[in-house]
């Protein structure tokens, strides 16, 4: 069936699929004829790539523990708002890193809620910033992932096991021991290299709760290298390194299985007759509500003191504001295209598909730095500053989008592959009448998922840009270094309502008339 699909749509994905590989390759490729040798590394590079690795480790092992007793509430609690709660864990996808940043400072911060709190009890107030700060972060964006990958592993277990457990008088510790932990042991190691493999690859937040000898990340330390030395040898031996290391964590990854990121088994509730018991209700209510406060107290924050401070912002704000609008719509429309035309190209081969899945293993800013060299070269690398952050942002949520639209494409073809064969239909014809309406939805979610995110990039942009085209990500972080918090609250608002208003708009079109 797919063999006859009209050529035309297999050389715009070959087209893409080597835009992928010049920009993870050829980039790798730029970064490695640049890199010096191991010796010019100095003892503290090494201290930041040992801090890359256990920050990273440790991020997610914390990540997952934390998830393992709230996916198990969830799982069998049925209360008022659940499914709005669940869905609230998808959040951190679209959700801006330095949103998040500025309402974990507002509720963990010297002069946060947590600090306010120890203070009338009479105690020091703490401080977020360095290596504890820098896990926290990373828990908090990924706790909700871990519980959702894991709430989807509960979801899948028969509800005939439970019950038959039931009828043989399983306690509680044996439920766990026959039912749950085998189920655990199937998902938790895949659900923990992912979540590593995002928390080494992390820029933001090391950006700003690290820094120091002690709390740099790989990634901070190819910042360094570029903004305040300008040694591009040195940034591209780190860049090396730091590909290595997401590169063993993708070949880790390769031997458990992780579950896909859908809405399986999210919203079922499984009769549980072992968590009937008091002390079973009480831990489960004391677990939805930690992480509830977990998650939202941060977001209360900014809407909080973000309302206060979105009156009295700069027209520098606002400047960034049209850019970052502008830098999202088109690392969307590009990613958009460049997915599909691997899709249809996947129809007659499928190693078209693994190379635009490849950016999963690779840096962002791994990819800038490889950018930088080739362009310092011919011309100012500042000058493009906003389209290389498209286009980086673009390549970097192909994997998700491929995933979205993959499987949706698939099953249009093996649905009415047969009948456009008879009917004559074939290459754009095929597309427009045959597999864009059934593409609908996923497009339109995956348009907001990658506009969403490139609307609250801060990783690229901080190699290109000048002082006056920063976009709205970049311009937050430069008004927390000025101590306007007021103002960072404010812009920080903004941001999460343009985002948001990003993915809703998108996802909306995808479902109407689907």
């Amino acid at each position: 069936m797919a063999h006859r699909v009209f050529s035309i749509t297999f050389w715009p994905g070959l087209i893409a699929a080597a835009l992928v590989a010049a920009l993870t390759l050829g980039t790798l490729g730029a970064v490695a004829l640049r890199a010096e040798t191991f010796s010019a590394l100095s003892y503290f590079d090494w201290l930041a790539v040992r801090f890359t690795v256990v920050q990273a480790f440790l991020s997610a092992l914390f990540s997952v523990l934390f998830a393992i007793p709230a996916a198990r509430a969830l799982a069998r609690r049925s209360f008022p708002g659940r499914e709005l709660l669940i869905t609230l864990l998808g959040a951190p996808f679209i959700l801006p890193t330095i949103v998040a940043i500025l309402g974990l400072t507002a509720v963990f911060g010297k002069s946060g809620f947590v600090s306010v709190v120890l203070s009338w009890a009479g105690l020091e107030p703490i401080s977020i910033y360095g290596f504890h700060g820098v896990v926290l972060a990373h828990v908090f964006f990924n706790l909700p992932l871990a519980t959702r990958l894991l709430l989807q592993g509960w979801g899948a277990i028969p509800a005939e096991r439970f019950r038959l457990a039931s009828s043989l008088h399983f306690g509680p510790k044996d439920v766990f021991r026959h039912i749950e932990l085998p189920m655990l042991r199937d998902i938790v190691p895949g659900a923990f290299t992912v979540i590593f493999l995002i928390c080494t690859t992390s820029f933001a937040v090391a950006l700003t709760f690290g820094g120091g000898p002690k709390a740099t990340t790989v990634e901070l330390a190819i910042y360094e290298a570029f903004r305040y030395d300008f040694n591009l040898g040195k940034a591209s031996l780190l860049a090396l390194i730091q590909v290595l290391i997401c590169a063993l964590a993708v070949v880790l990854s390769l031997k458990f299985r992780v579950p896909q990121m859908g809405w399986g088994g999210l919203n079922r509730v499984v009769q549980r007759f072992d968590a009937r018991t008091v002390p079973a209700r009480i831990l489960d209510l004391f677990w939805i509500v930690v992480v509830s406060l977990f998650l939202l107290a941060p977001l209360l924050a900014i809407a909080l003191r973000g309302a206060a401070g979105i009156t009295d912002l700069p027209a520098s704000v606002w400047q960034a504001a049209l850019r970052s609008l502008i830098t999202a719509l088109g690392s969307a429309a590009l990613a958009i295209l460049m997915s599909l035309a691997l899709a249809l190209s996947a129809l007659r081969w499928r190693g078209l598909e693994i190379i635009g899945m490849s950016s999963i293993a690779a840096s962002p800013l791994v990819m800038g730095t490889g950018l930088y060299i080739v362009l310092f070269a011919i011309t100012d690398p500042a000058d493009w500053a906003l389209p290389i952050t498209a286009l980086v942002n673009a390549v970097m949520s192909m994997p998700f989008i491929l995933r979205a639209l993959g499987p949706a494409l698939m099953g249009a073809e093996r649905d009415y592959g047969r009948l456009s064969d008879s009917l004559g239909l074939t290459g754009l014809s095929r597309v427009r009448l045959v597999f864009l309406p059934r593409l609908r939805v996923p497009m339109g979610f995956s348009a907001g998922l990658a506009a969403a995110l490139s609307m609250g990039d801060l990783g690229v942009i901080t190699l290109f840009a000048r002082p006056e085209a920063a976009t709205l990500p970049l311009q937050i972080y430069r008004l927390m270094g000025a101590y306007r918090m007021d103002q960072a609250m404010g812009a920080a608002l903004l941001l999460l309502g343009l985002s948001l208003t990003l993915f809703y708009i998108f996802d909306l079109w995808g479902k109407r008339r689907a």
